[in-house]
């Protein structure tokens, strides 16, 4: 995949206004009203256009995993990428920057401005439910990767909107919760990318959080919370930018202009909509208050390319070519095998070995992600893939003829039956024709439309505001005997019967609530056992309550469901079990969902779902040649981990998880990724095992000791270590020094060997330690000061530079309120993991 770009220009010329004189200018002719307008969305996704003074509107998507778009009733497909948590477990920031210019050519492609990603918030705890959307518990690892992401799309003339501003680590009552976090932990951990990001690379946006902060000063909602977006974001680092509010969660007017917010999103309706006109006539808010924030949008305009005024002051165009769906498909499967971390390889199973009398005949494809890949997580991360690729298709495809592929799911993961077959299944009752009926009726009961669809995907989007239900009915065609599950999952008010049995009603009216919560997302289906012996038809009559929320579209949620009479649960595991001790090798997949892992709840544990441990566990005694491959975003306790001999971790990595790890499994690509995170042996090992806040607070309490670092101060041993990633090859770590840098920092160079068998791909990692006769007890044990990345042949030496800035060596002084460096040399390790370290040096400071 190839990508052009130029820098863009925003000075003055010969002859010619600065950006700031021309937006000024503009400012000057704008009406209050306007104004007001301007700060305020003009829709769920859209900032406001005004075209006397040549300003479009600005489109605004989602895009942690993927550029969403934003049309509702018809839902775009777009490139699925690997989750964030994936991208981090490349450590290559050159894959990063690519990746940000795939995500301008998506935008591009969907007709978007700004999107709204990176999420650079840290992974605190393991159970936390975007976990998998965010990219490291560890805070310099979390920065080097978004710049390069937010960098390269900036450079494309795509906006990043960099979210959560700040501390929103957990999903708990996530739209009220205060994070307690004191001054220093929240400079030297969780703002630490924020900053890199508006330092760096100058970031044309960030994202202000549903939660707040209480940092022993002012507690109070995020986007309400002057020292931290106005005091730190805006005067000190110089934050240039718009500030936008997370969907909603603005509550206030006069509190959040003070406090720092630019953009209300959505509009036209909340608080600002509905109230930020008359409080500046009130005098409770000041013109001058929206003027900044009005600059900031004309800003943003004249970067994305949103304002004619100024397109003349961009005198380098900006020149890319946008990649082939196929290209981007390619470039996503590199990711996926790059980011793929081999956790163990005791009998060298991977890459498998085809000819010269030593291929497996017969390969066994386990578990249920082998056919239907679990390749994302859940919320406004989820996007509707261009295509998606399955381990069992591509392995398929890619073996030679004479290999025999047993194929079985042999667990369940899912809450919900799989989706119904409408096209093939239902008719219309009242028509004969093939589909369901839907029928909108308002508040009296009266019949306001009705109409047929066989395109029914579970959602109906954009319903006419004087909806209040949606009957959803339908005739389905069963003709395998046995015992079929079948039913709808839905959120709120609801009746219904399938096959003349009532299986639930419920009169709870329900708003923003399943919104903020993503319940919507994956409601539990409710279902009836319909048993036949001959084919017959099953009538399903629904009554479903239409969601109705201010600033969202309204709609109806109806998950239409159905599982085939076949091999009960138990049938399925000894079948799968089966086709292992018949198979030379076994390969079982297993991993979590975007039920699991989402956006809007936290999970309550770290077990995989279902019964796919007891599948690893019976497989792995039915064939010892087995190798485990887990697909989760975020850790998950491995119970059978110490008897598996092969394991590689696979993440939520997007259409292309079936090809990527295809790749890998048959020796294309290695698997050259680093663990991002600690991968715990038990729940109860973790150093923040829960996100509960206790009445309304999470306590902070680990300090800087986030991750890795809490392990290292309770001096417990992992599953795998913070960094760890075995690749395909042997490593010798041979010399080391330290010098200045010229900027402050410290370059450590290493000599390493590549002492395997192939070449290879490692990940150098430096940790920092205080030093000697420290008694700065929060400081952490050891901590990430840098890394690189390098690709060296079999048997071949190579020296790699790894740059340590100086902020890795600094504390932030709590009586001076700005950052030092302490007194003595600090001590360097160096090695392949945080728990894998072989040199030790001095830092020449």
């Amino acid at each position: 995949m190839h990508f052009q770009t130029a820098p863009t220009s925003t000075g003055s010329g010969a002859g010619r206004p600065s950006l700031e004189a021309v937006i000024a200018d503009l400012l000057a002719q704008l009406t209050l009203e306007e104004k007001v307008r301007m700060v305020v969305g003009a829709d769920m996704w859209s900032t406001v256009a005004i075209e006397r003074i040549g300003l479009r509107a600005m489109v605004l998507s989602d895009g942690p995993a993927g550029v969403r778009g934003t049309t509702a009733q018809a839902p775009q497909t777009s490139a699925s990428f690997p989750a964030p948590s994936a991208l981090s477990a490349t450590w290559d920031v050159e894959l990063a920057a690519r990746t940000g210019a795939l995500f301008a050519s998506e935008a591009r492609r969907h007709g978007v401005d700004v999107v709204l990603a990176p999420q650079v918030n840290l992974q605190r705890t393991p159970v936390g439910g975007r976990h998998f959307e965010c990219y490291s518990e560890d805070p310099h690892l979390t920065s080097q990767i978004a710049c390069a992401v937010v960098g390269q799309a900036q450079a494309d003339g795509v906006g990043m909107s960099v979210k959560h501003f700040v501390a929103n680590d957990s999903e708990t009552e996530r739209t009220s919760y205060l994070a307690c976090v004191d001054e220093r932990t929240m400079r030297e951990v969780y703002l630490a990318p924020f900053e890199r990001l508006v330092a760096d690379v100058g970031a044309w946006s960030v994202m202000a959080a549903y939660s707040g902060v209480d940092d022993g000063d002012v507690a109070a909602p995020i986007v309400e919370h002057r020292p931290l977006l106005t005091g730190v974001l805006k005067e000190e680092w110089g934050f240039d930018g718009v500030v936008v509010s997370d969907w909603l969660a603005t509550k206030s007017v006069a509190a959040a202009v003070h406090g720092g917010l630019d953009l209300q999103m959505p509009g036209p309706d909340g608080p600002w909509g509905d109230g930020l006109l008359d409080a500046v006539r009130a005098g409770t808010v000041t013109e001058l208050d929206l003027d900044d924030k009005v600059l900031r949008l004309l800003r943003l305009a004249h970067r994305v390319g949103a304002l004619k005024a100024t397109a003349s002051l961009s005198t380098d165009l900006r020149e890319t070519t946008a990649p082939t769906p196929e290209e981007a498909a390619d470039f996503l499967r590199l990711l996926v095998a790059r980011s793929t971390v081999v956790l163990a390889d005791d009998d060298d199973l991977i890459p498998l070995t085809f000819g010269a009398g030593s291929s497996p005949a017969t390969i066994a494809l386990l578990g249920p992600a082998v056919t239907e890949p679990f390749r994302q997580g859940g919320g406004s991360s989820y996007v509707a893939p261009d295509r998606t690729t399955s381990l069992a298709s591509a392995m398929s495809e890619a073996l030679p003829d004479d290999v025999t592929l047993l194929v079985s799911a042999g667990a369940r993961a899912r809450l919900n039956p799989p989706a119904l077959d409408i096209v093939a299944r239902a008719r219309d009752l009242t028509t004969g024709e093939p589909g369901i009926r839907v029928t909108l009726t308002g508040a009296d009961g009266a019949e306001l439309e009705t109409w047929t669809t066989t395109t029914w995907d579970g959602w109906l989007q954009d319903v006419r505001a004087d909806a209040v239900t949606a009957h959803v009915s339908g005739a389905f065609t069963l003709t395998e005997p046995g015992v079929h599950e079948i039913g709808i999952g839905t959120v709120g008010r609801h009746r219904i019967v399938v096959d003349g049995q009532l299986v639930s009603t419920a009169g709870r009216i329900v708003a923003a609530e399943v919104i903020l919560d993503s319940s919507h997302n994956n409601p539990l289906a409710f279902c009836a056992a319909v048993e036949i012996g001959q084919p017959r038809t099953v009538l399903v009559d629904a009554e479903l309550q239409v969601v109705h929320s201010v600033g969202y579209d309204s709609f109806v949620r109806g998950s239409l469901v159905h599982r085939l009479p076949g091999l009960s649960a138990a049938e399925e595991l000894d079948a799968a079990v089966a086709a292992a001790a018949e198979a030379d090798i076994a390969i079982v997949v297993v991993g979590t969902t975007e039920e699991v892992e989402s956006e809007g709840y936290d999970r309550t544990t770290l077990a995989l779902p279902g019964n796919q441990d007891e599948l690893v566990a019976r497989v792995l005694a039915a064939n010892p040649a087995t190798i485990v491959v887990v697909n989760a975003g975020a850790p998950v306790v491995l119970p059978w981990f110490a008897d598996a001999g092969t394991v590689l971790w696979g993440w939520l990595a997007g259409q292309e998880t079936g090809t990527g790890l295809a790749d890998v499994l048959l020796g294309v690509t290695e698997p050259a990724g680093r663990l991002p995170w600690t991968l715990p042996g038990a729940e109860e090992d973790v150093p923040v095992p829960h996100a509960l806040p206790q009445d309304g607070r999470i306590d902070y309490s680990e300090g800087a000791d986030v991750g890795y670092r809490g392990w290292e101060r309770a001096c417990r041993v992992p599953a795998a270590p913070f960094g760890h990633g075995l690749g395909w090859s042997r490593w010798r770590y041979d010399d080391a020094r330290a010098d200045l840098a010229p900027e402050g920092g410290v370059v450590v160079t290493v000599e390493l060997t590549n002492v395997g068998p192939r070449s290879s791909r490692e990940v150098v990692q430096v940790y920092v330690e205080p030093p000697t006769g420290s008694v700065d007890a929060a400081r952490p044990v050891r901590w990430l000061g840098g890394f690189a990345v390098a690709e060296v042949a079999a048997g071949s030496p190579a020296t790699v530079a790894v740059d340590v800035p100086r902020r890795a060596f600094e504390i932030w002084d709590t009586t001076s309120h700005g950052w030092v460096l302490p007194p003595g040399p600090h001590h360097l390790r160096i090695g392949r993991s945080v728990g894998d370290l072989w040199i030790e040096l001095d830092a020449p400071l």
